[in-house]
């Protein structure tokens, strides 16, 4: 019997569940796995030789080859795991923030000194705030990458 996800309609978000854990379980033990320094170095030495040491699907070791964090979040990815990947590769928890919605790290600092995003247009999928799928990602870093 499948519970019911209101939250499955909130624009921007992928909530964290037990679904989501037990879809992302390989994922997320790869990531803590990187909390040992042997093991940050075996990863950095042969990324995909480390990855297919773990039972997790192509899909989510493409999504952390690529370091795609919101691809890494829809396979199960909890980003507090995720953030390990991030620490290996030398970056901060906001410059990963930033590089989820296409900003770099200064914009992305910018909008969350002055509150984050608006609420208006993001409340439910279909909207047209800034959080919804068609205007994500945004933001400098995702422009440049698009005009490469």
């Amino acid at each position: 019997m499948s519970l019911e996800k209101p939250y499955l309609d909130v624009p921007g978000t992928i909530i964290f569940d037990a679904d989501q854990s037990r879809k992302g379980y390989w994922l997320n033990q790869f990531c803590m796995s990187l909390m040992k320094a042997e093991n940050r170095e075996r990863f950095k030495t042969d990324e995909r030789a480390y990855l297919d040491e773990w039972a997790m699907t192509e899909e989510q070791k493409q999504a952390v080859l690529a370091r795609d964090l919101n691809w890494c979040m829809r396979t199960g990815g909890n980003i507090y795991f995720l953030a390990k990947i991030g620490a290996t590769d030398g970056k901060s928890f906001q410059q990963m923030a930033g590089s989820m919605t296409g900003m770099t790290e200064q914009e992305y600092r910018d909008m969350m000194i002055h509150g984050g995003r608006s609420v208006e247009g993001n409340r439910h999928l279909g909207e047209n705030g800034d959080a919804q799928p068609q205007n994500q990602p945004q933001g400098a870093a995702h422009r440049k990458h698009k005009e490469a």
